[in-house]
């Protein structure tokens, strides 16, 4: 998550280029242009939708008597839902109860197709969301519980008190602001956030942490809480609570004391008075986030502590008012360790030794949200510690939000992952959410993808990874297929054009086509960005577009392509057996023999554990190399086929969301034409060998390609 630049203005084209793809992705967008304009004069009089009402767009089609004993913000707004979306039988009585129950956990319900009961009031908010579903997308209502997998599931906006957002790709952030109004708390921002709030609770999210990992000591002044306090009033009715990114080093950089050593007295007192300034304005609050020694941020270490010193004394602070922390393992030094290796070395010696309100947040995979990463070995280590997972629901490393990838298939592929660690079926949900080993506090957490962008995620269809990333979170054994199908009912219900349409038209021609095309989105990027386990490969051009070549001098080698790919005349891959850095040897067996054995690791991570020669015969009995060019062909005509697919489908979408996603679906191509020919170009250079034939072959030249890295604009500016 290394920020390469923290510039957010627009950045421009190099008019003076003259590479294929700076002239190719020209002349695709006056294209781009055209096509719009003649979408536009062809639809004038659809129905415009600017996607600014997500996944909530259900209108009631019948009366409902809603029966409520009881009164409060929450229930009132659950009322207002039902009678707002009701699609059930005209007339019915539907009854709304708040009464303990043994079988129901956390803010989990009973649903019938009668009423809701849960042990609070928000849980019967999200009972009322989880019917309101089921009658808009036509599933089975019986009776049943549901309860979350996780106590908290949250999202982490990595949010600059500028306004800014690291790795934001819709805009500003619905948080901060700059200028002389940015603590200025107005009715629009108010609004803003109730419906960001509405959204969250529909799919069961129920934690927001408020600003960036990379964390400003000015976060914990008087006048900043202030407008953390008048966002958690505004999100509390529908059971969002709000957390605060720590800086570690805040009791001397804004606190006025000489140290932030852990285990000084006045550093303790610090933050334990802190933690009451806070809770005397925001009794509700979550806790704090920490992310600490990782990339030249303060933490404990720098005292000579350990991580479990650093987390407890901020646990113990916040633990009188049932604050947790949660507390990152992101890690990683300027050592001659394998980069993939790191987390684990420095955690687990310290398993049993955190308190009992702090959960280590782990990534999914052991080096940086990579488009496919093998589970990280912490998951079921740590077996006396409460972990949580992190994704990223925005998409840093998988297109911004230019290219069209559900992210639902790379989470469910993470989640079912097996660790063996108790026996087979320790998959990392199970060891994650209290089913395996006795956690306190259960937790997930995703990195958002909300900006001021009209449609919040700048790309229409990254909207279904906020939403797949909720319903994850709430059930982690639901299918990719499910979410797909649930959003696009959801999103783009038949009336969606103004048009009278037959649901069985609908769903041949429109749901089933684009559910394929979503559910196939993420295998196409992983293809023609980082296929058979090559990871960390991208440009540093804000990680945008192709870049295995990027390695300049005096630069952290284990920043830089090269570092990971390891590409030479002898082959490619990264040697990560019993015979390199052995980080095979983290893993519970059987998977840790399966890794090492190059016949039985699988071969979507065969990169990321073998270095192979590139005439290394494959199962299908091609070679290394002739694979791998196959991979990055067949990623660019996915895309290809994404763009037909789409097209076919205008009938049924509104104008603006149907040139929403059509224009981006341009710039992806481009991106798949990029990513092919640079990546085959730079890795031919190694493997002296032919591209195969019967596939497209590169168009350019390396140089150029190369030349052009950093000057290529992004394909979608920041606003």
């Amino acid at each position: 998550m290394k920020q390469i630049s923290t510039e957010n203005s627009i950045l421009h084209e190099n008019t003076a280029s003259k590479s294929y793809h700076f002239k190719q992705m020209t002349f695709n967008r006056m294209k781009l242009t055209v096509s719009i304009l003649i979408l536009f004069l062809a639809v004038q009089f659809t129905r415009a939708d600017d996607g600014h009402g997500l996944w909530l767009r259900g209108k009631s089609t019948a009366s409902v008597n809603v029966v409520c004993a009881k009164k409060s913000p929450t229930l009132d707004l659950a009322v207002k839902e039902l009678k707002q979306g009701w699609q059930g039988k005209n007339g019915a009585t539907f009854v709304l109860t708040v009464k303990v129950d043994k079988a129901i956990k956390f803010d989990g319900f009973k649903l019938s197709p009668k009423g809701i009961q849960a042990n609070n009031e928000y849980g019967v908010l999200y009972g009322v969301y989880e019917l309101l579903r089921r009658q808009a997308t036509g599933e089975t209502i019986k009776d049943e519980v549901c309860n979350p997998s996780y106590e908290h599931r949250v999202l982490n906006h990595w949010d600059n008190m500028d306004g800014s957002i690291e790795r934001g790709y819709a805009g500003h952030s619905i948080f901060w602001r700059r200028g002389a109004d940015a603590f200025v708390t107005t009715e629009k921002d108010k609004a803003l956030w109730q419906e960001y709030a509405r959204a969250d609770a529909s799919v069961g999210i129920n934690g927001a942490v408020l600003n960036n990992v990379n964390s400003n000591p000015n976060m914990l002044k008087a006048e900043t809480l202030k407008r953390v306090k008048d966002i958690a009033d505004v999100l509390r009715p529908y059971g969002v609570k709000v957390f605060i990114s720590a800086k570690f080093s805040s009791p001397s950089a804004m606190g006025g004391l000489k140290s932030s050593d852990p285990l000084n007295p006045e550093v303790i007192k610090w933050w334990q008075d802190k933690a009451k300034e806070i809770y005397s304005m925001i009794p509700d609050f979550g806790g704090f986030l920490v992310k600490a020694n990782s990339e030249g941020q303060a933490g404990p270490q720098d005292y000579g502590r350990t991580h479990a010193d650093g987390a407890n004394v901020m646990a113990d602070a916040v633990k009188p008012y049932g604050g947790i922390v949660m507390w990152r393992a992101f890690v990683y030094t300027t050592s001659n360790e394998d980069r993939a290796k790191q987390a684990y070395n420095e955690f687990l010696p310290l398993d049993g030794k955190f308190h009992d309100n702090v959960i280590i947040q782990v990534k999914n995979g052991p080096i940086d949200f990579q488009p496919r990463e093998p589970f990280s070995p912490l998951f079921g280590a740590m077996k006396k510690t409460s972990i949580m997972p992190e994704v990223q629901v925005t998409q840093e490393y998988l297109g911004h939000s230019v290219d069209l990838v559900f992210l639902a298939p790379m989470w469910e592929e993470f989640l079912k992952s097996d660790t063996y660690q108790e026996g087979k079926g320790s998959t990392t949900a199970r060891c994650t959410d209290g089913s395996i080993f006795p956690q306190k506090h259960t937790a997930i957490a995703g990195v958002s993808n909300v900006g001021l962008d009209v449609n919040w995620c700048g790309h229409l269809f990254a909207q279904s990874n906020w939403y797949a990333y909720g319903r994850l979170a709430w059930n982690n054994q639901m299918t990719s297929e499910k979410i797909a199908d649930e959003w696009l009912k959801l999103a783009f219900e038949p009336t969606s054009t103004g048009k009278s349409v037959s649901t069985q038209e609908w769903t041949t021609n429109f749901l089933k086509p684009i559910k394929q095309m979503m559910l196939d989105s993420r295998e196409a990027a992983v293809n023609y960005m980082m296929p058979v386990g090559f990871h960390h490969i991208m440009s540093s051009n804000e990680h945008y577009g192709p870049g295995p070549w990027w390695a300049p001098a005096r630069t952290r080698k284990d920043w830089t392509p090269p570092y990971f790919h390891q590409a030479d005349s002898l082959g490619v891959g990264f040697n990560r057996t019993t015979t390199g850095s052995n980080a095979v040897s983290q893993y519970h067996e059987p998977v840790a023999s399966m890794f090492n054995d190059v016949n039985t690791c699988p071969e979507i991570y065969l990169l990321w554990f073998h270095h192979l020669p590139w005439n290394y015969k494959m199962k299908s009995g091609r070679t290394l190399w002739d694979e791998i060019c196959i991979h990055y062909n067949t990623g660019l005509h996915q895309v290809q086929q994404f763009q037909k697919t789409w097209d076919g489908v205008q009938p049924y979408v509104d104008a603006e969301r149907f040139g929403n996603v059509k224009e981006r679906l341009v710039l992806q191509l481009d991106a798949a034409h990029l990513w092919n020919d640079g990546c085959v170009l730079y890795f031919q250079k190694f493997s002296k060998m032919p591209v195969p034939a019967g596939i497209e072959p590169p168009v350019g030249k390396l140089d150029d390609i190369i030349n052009n890295d950093l000057k290529r604009p992004m394909p979608w500016a920041k606003r």
